[in-house]
């Protein structure tokens, strides 16, 4: 099995500290959307709030490439489905340390949600 490409330093010191990631799905017209995302042991994973079949991520399922933009820097990604109750066990914690506000905790305890879990994906560097 190849080794999981990691992003390179640089970006990855910024994605440590990003609130926000904007992600478009696919090479067509799909735009950037606005979305959360943890980290955990150098894996950028991410959920969707709503999983619509004009969302994101229904687009990755179809194409996997895409693009995130991180501050003015566009960088090519690949998604892959993530499974396995260990891993959505570890970003439910991530996205409660992350994302700890008053505010935030209606939508932290939404991510943790089985339907939302079965809707884990990675980004990888193209």
């Amino acid at each position: 099995m190849p080794a999981r490409r990691r992003f390179p330093p640089r970006v990855a010191s910024l994605l440590a500290s990003a609130r926000m990631l904007a992600v478009r799905a696919g090479t067509g017209d799909h735009r950037f959307t606005g979305i959360w995302f943890v980290v955990v042991h150098g894996r950028l994973l991410v959920r969707p709030w709503n999983d619509k079949a004009s969302g994101w991520r229904r687009a990755f399922l179809d194409e996997p490439r895409g693009t995130i933009l991180l501050g003015e820097r566009e960088i090519a990604v690949r998604a892959r489905i993530v499974r396995g109750e260990r891993v959505f066990d570890t970003m439910d914690r991530a996205y409660a340390e992350k994302y700890a506000t008053p505010a935030s905790r209606k939508w932290v305890r939404g991510f943790h949600l089985p339907r939302r879990r079965r809707t884990t994906m990675e980004l990888t560097p193209r």
